[in-house]
């Protein structure tokens, strides 16, 4: 009896260790189909802290007597599993195509979601400039009077965030109403949120001034691709000597050229290794607080000369296989010229946030990274602090270092007056990530591009200094692709055009006016025709209408196809009715001291 007893033992045993399928009822999705697929920092539960692509099904629920059994560190190292030794550890190749999981809708391939209150009234409204409070005024060289204007009721750009107007619109309830828009005053013109504290500026956001050290102001527009111009009139600098032997006088300084978003706003543009700058002391170019001599010996820039800017960005696909570590010259620059357009894949992490009577979408900006610290302090111990962190290889479109991959047939030229004067800087340093990379915030995500990396028109002054930009199309001089192109002065700016044919009229002395012959290309950002910036703020323009559409829709898929209730009682056939539903809470306020 104690054999058949033990047997029987043995068998139920056997049966409640078997894989076979249970009867039981399996355990149903989330009924909450459109809760983000990454936690939310609005998340009432922070603690429960979900890996990537695990969401809380995967969690398994644990019963009363019932415990996992896990593997000795040996076994998982044994069959790489993470959390051994990864040096050790030895991935097994058939589990390739499961270590590496594609992007989903909702992580990767979409922007994060919040769970937010219900618009305001005033959120539909139209978004609002700054207030101008009239601040002091200027001569200009030609006599005329210049006002400046303190602005305030606005947000600056700073604590590592990033911030762009939005409103509430009812064609957006998948997005919780919330789409990005432009106050007043319309096109291109210096950012008033993307400028240093204590920095004065004209109705028209074209003029601006400081009476404090160096500081620096973004345009609202970037330069990601193609070719483009854009002109800067000094209206408070250098005076220009009314005879010989002189003493050098003036009224401010000025630099400016091309900063990235991580370039800070407290010092000039080229001081590290995120801008280039062009200083009017003697003219010299600017890049990691490195003056060198670029204009011709005994010419400067004093009050009244217009600097024009001229930049070229290779197309984003060949950017793309830069940053990748994919780029080839042998083949990828004759694919350049013929290749089609690719789109861009922007992901946009943001949430709406209020200042005063403003709203806001606030995104995590981009930050420094030691590598190109220690390219700026090139020393056996780098910025960083950790001995030997310094490249010995010059930054080149292949470098191992993502952040110090160069983009080839990249440049910025410059001209004075209408003469070009040469080229300044070539071989760019690439932005797109990952060579950029966030700010360690909480949502911030790894290898993202928002769609506001890119180069921007900057201008820096300093004590007194003053400078009016112009973005086009009606230039003071035209850029050189146009009717009354520039004369030049020791180098002719064909090799601007690609090396294009050119018809030279007039040959007194070493001066030569041209007027290059465009060619059309299929890729409008290999080498083609120069445009002037104004049209590249158009071009946002739709490239943001373009992005709020798509989140909307990946939004509206994500909830299965349908409008979801989220505002307490209304569905997609509901008048919209705003206003704070009954125990949520209101968007954040920010506080920012000025």
């Amino acid at each position: 009896m104690a054999t058949e007893a033990d047997s029987q033992k043995k068998e139920s045993l056997s049966r409640a260790s078997s894989p076979a399928v249970t009867s039981l009822p399996q355990k149903r999705a989330l009924e909450d189909d459109h809760a983000p697929s990454v936690s939310s920092p609005l998340n009432p539960n922070p603690d429960v802290k979900l890996t990537k692509n695990q969401s809380q099904d995967d969690i398994p629920s644990m019963g009363p007597g019932k415990r996992t059994k896990k593997e000795s560190l040996k076994k998982r190292e044994s069959k790489g599993v993470a959390g051994g030794d990864s040096a050790r550890a030895t991935p097994d190749p058939k589990h390739k195509k499961e270590e590496t999981p594609q992007p989903q809708l909702g992580s990767e391939s979409s922007p994060l979601r919040y769970k937010l209150a219900p618009p305001k009234p005033s959120d539909f409204e139209a978004a609002r400039g700054p207030v101008f409070t009239h601040h002091h005024a200027v001569l200009a060289p030609d006599g005329t009077s210049i006002d400046f204007y303190e602005t305030s009721e606005h947000v600056y750009n700073k604590k590592n965030f990033h911030y762009l107007h939005c409103i509430a619109d009812p064609q957006f309830p998948s997005s919780f109403y919330y789409r990005q828009t432009e106050p007043e005053p319309y096109g291109a013109h210096i950012s008033f949120e993307d400028a240093a504290t204590h920095m004065y500026l004209d109705q028209s956001g074209r003029h601006i001034t400081t009476d404090k050290g160096f500081r620096m102001a973004r345009a609202n527009i970037a330069v990601r691709e193609g070719r483009w111009y854009w002109e800067c009139k000094i209206t408070r600098g250098t005076i220009p000597k009314t005879e010989e032997g002189a003493k050098l006088e003036s009224h401010g300084h000025v630099r400016l050229g091309f900063a990235r978003r991580e370039a800070s706003l407290d010092a000039p543009v080229g001081f590290d290794a995120y801008s280039y700058g062009i200083r009017d002391v003697e003219g010299q170019k600017v890049h990691m607080s490195r003056p060198k001599d670029f204009f011709p010996p005994g010419e400067d820039i004093k009050e009244g000369d217009v600097i024009g800017l001229e930049i070229q960005l290779p197309s984003e696909s060949l950017h793309r296989k830069v940053v990748q570590g994919q780029y080839n010259p042998a083949v990828d620059l004759i694919a350049e010229e013929s290749s089609s357009a690719e789109g861009p894949n922007i992901v946009r992490d943001r949430i709406p946030i209020r200042f005063r009577a403003h709203i806001y979408f606030e995104k995590i900006d981009y930050h420094t990274t030691k590598e190109l610290e220690d390219l700026m302090n090139p020393s056996p111990v780098g910025a960083s602090g950790s001995a030997g962190s310094a490249s010995a290889e010059a930054p080149n479109p292949n470098h191992p270092v993502a952040s110090l991959r160069t983009l080839p047939k990249s440049f910025i030229k410059v001209y004075k007056n209408g003469v070009f004067m040469g080229t300044a800087f070539e071989d760019l340093l690439a932005f797109l990530p990952p060579a950029s990379k966030p700010q360690a915030q909480v949502g911030a995500r790894e290898n993202m591009d928002d769609g506001m990396l890119g180069y921007y028109p900057a201008i820096s002054v300093f004590r007194g200094g003053a400078a009016e930009v112009n973005f086009g199309p009606d230039f003071w001089f035209p850029p050189p692709d146009s009717e009354g192109s520039p004369t030049t002065k020791g180098e002719e700016p064909a090799e601007a055009g690609g090396g294009d044919d050119v018809a030279m009229t007039g040959t007194e002395d070493d001066t030569v006016t041209v007027a290059p012959v465009v060619t059309k290309k299929e890729n409008p950002a290999a080498e083609g025709p120069m445009q002037p910036l104004a049209r590249r703020y158009d071009d946002q323009i739709v490239e943001d209408i373009v992005a709020d559409i798509v989140d909307e829709v990946s939004f509206w898929m994500q909830d299965g196809g349908r409008v979801i209730d989220r505002t307490g009682g209304r569905d997609e056939k509901a008048d919209v009715t705003v206003g704070v539903a009954p125990g949520q809470e209101e968007i954040k306020e920010l506080v920012q001291d000025d």
